[in-house]
């Protein structure tokens, strides 16, 4: 069993890879700077994770249940419920931080497909994120079956894809106006 002290550890561990992630991408998750974010020694990574691979599946899981949480509290409260949905798909960084933003982002999502143990985890996410673009585009007026979801989330994720490689410098109101004309 483990003890409060150890779950305050992995804890700690995982809230510091998950910045990691969110500032640097997949290649920042290395041991030694999440202990040393999470300032705990060095063994501590390897006490509490298995590898490697172990401690990145949890900074992802952590990352996302953050930025899931976030939406469903921004939906309650939200003017635009569209806003919920780019913020979902392009990042909430999206708002501020235009194409750097943007960008770290979506190499997180391509990156998340070149590491195959995060697959079982990326499809459980993806059923949950659907369910909050499905009401958030619901509260706006539009309801779409799974099919009709994943369409527009293309056609956005598509939208963004072109304007990161032409370096637009707002990705969120290329996605924005893609998924106007897509509803």
């Amino acid at each position: 069993m483990a003890t409060e002290k150890g779950e305050r550890r992995r804890q700690a561990l995982t809230e510091a890879a998950g910045e990691l992630l969110r500032e640097g991408g997949f290649d920042a998750i290395r041991h030694r700077a999440v202990a040393e974010r999470a300032g705990l020694p060095l063994a501590s990574t390897t006490y509490y994770f298995d590898s490697l691979d172990d401690l990145v599946t949890a900074a992802v899981e952590h990352t996302s249940r953050q930025d899931l949480a976030a939406g469903r509290a921004a939906l309650d409260s939200a003017d635009e419920p569209l806003d919920v949905v780019l913020d979902q798909l392009l990042g909430h960084g999206s708002r501020e931080g235009g194409l750097d933003a943007v960008l770290l982002r979506y190499e997180q999502l391509v990156g998340a497909g070149r590491r195959p143990y995060l697959a079982p985890l990326m499809r459980k996410l993806r059923v949950e994120l659907d369910g909050l673009l499905a009401e958030a585009l619901a509260r706006a007026g539009h309801r779409l079956d799974a099919d009709g979801l994943r369409r527009v989330v293309e056609v956005v994720d598509g939208a963004v894809i072109s304007a990161l490689i032409e370096a637009h410098p707002d990705p969120r109101g290329t996605a924005r106006a893609a998924l106007l004309r897509s509803l």
